[in-house]
C-alpha cells in the first residue's frame, strides 16, 4: 500500500471516530444484539430495522476503541438501505480485507477499503470485526413487534 493511500486510510478511520455516523439508539428496531470484546474491553450494541429483506436503518452505540468505533460507523454507511444478501456479500469483503492481502481500492469498496489498514496490525483485527459480528448477531435475534 503506498504511503498516500495508507495516509487516506487513516484519515477516514479518524474522521469516522471523531465524528461517528449513525451513532445512538434506534427507537423501533427490528433486530439489535450486543457485543463484547472481553480481552480490550470494547462493547457495541447494534440496532436495525429491516423489513421486506432490507436494512432501512441502522445505528450503533459504543464504549471501544477507536478502531471498533470508526469500523462500526463505516459499517452503518455500508449497509443501510442494502438487501440482506448485499449486506452479507459486504460482509464477506471486509473478511477478506482484513485477513488477506487482497488489492483494495476506494472507488470499488469505498470507505470500507479503510478497513484494510488494520491487518498491519493483528492485534486490533478483532476490534475493527467486533461491529460486523454484532450486526450477523442481530440478524438471528429478531425482535418482537
Amino acid at each position: 500500500m503506498s504511503d498516500d493511500l495508507h495516509d487516506l486510510y487513516q484519515d477516514i478511520i479518524l474522521d469516522h471516530n471523531k465524528r461517528p455516523r449513525h451513532y445512538g439508539a434506534l427507537a423501533d428496531y427490528t433486530h439489535t444484539a450486543e457485543g463484547y470484546n472481553p480481552i480490550c474491553g470494547d462493547k457495541i450494541t447494534v440496532y436495525l430495522v429491516v423489513r421486506d429483506g432490507r436494512i432501512e436503518a441502522v445505528q450503533f452505540e459504543a464504549a471501544c476503541c477507536a478502531i471498533c468505533k470508526s469500523s462500526a460507523s463505516i459499517m452503518t454507511e455500508a449497509l443501510l438501505g442494502k438487501s440482506l444478501q448485499e449486506a452479507a456479500a459486504m460482509q464477506q469483503r471486509v473478511t477478506e480485507l482484513l485477513s488477506t492481502d487482497i488489492e483494495v481500492d476506494l472507488s470499488v469498496d469505498g470507505e470500507v477499503a479503510a478497513l484494510a489498514g488494520v491487518r498491519k496490525f493483528p492485534a486490533r483485527i478483532k476490534c475493527a470485526t467486533l461491529p460486523w459480528h454484532t450486526y450477523q448477531t442481530a440478524l438471528k435475534w429478531e425482535c418482537e413487534t
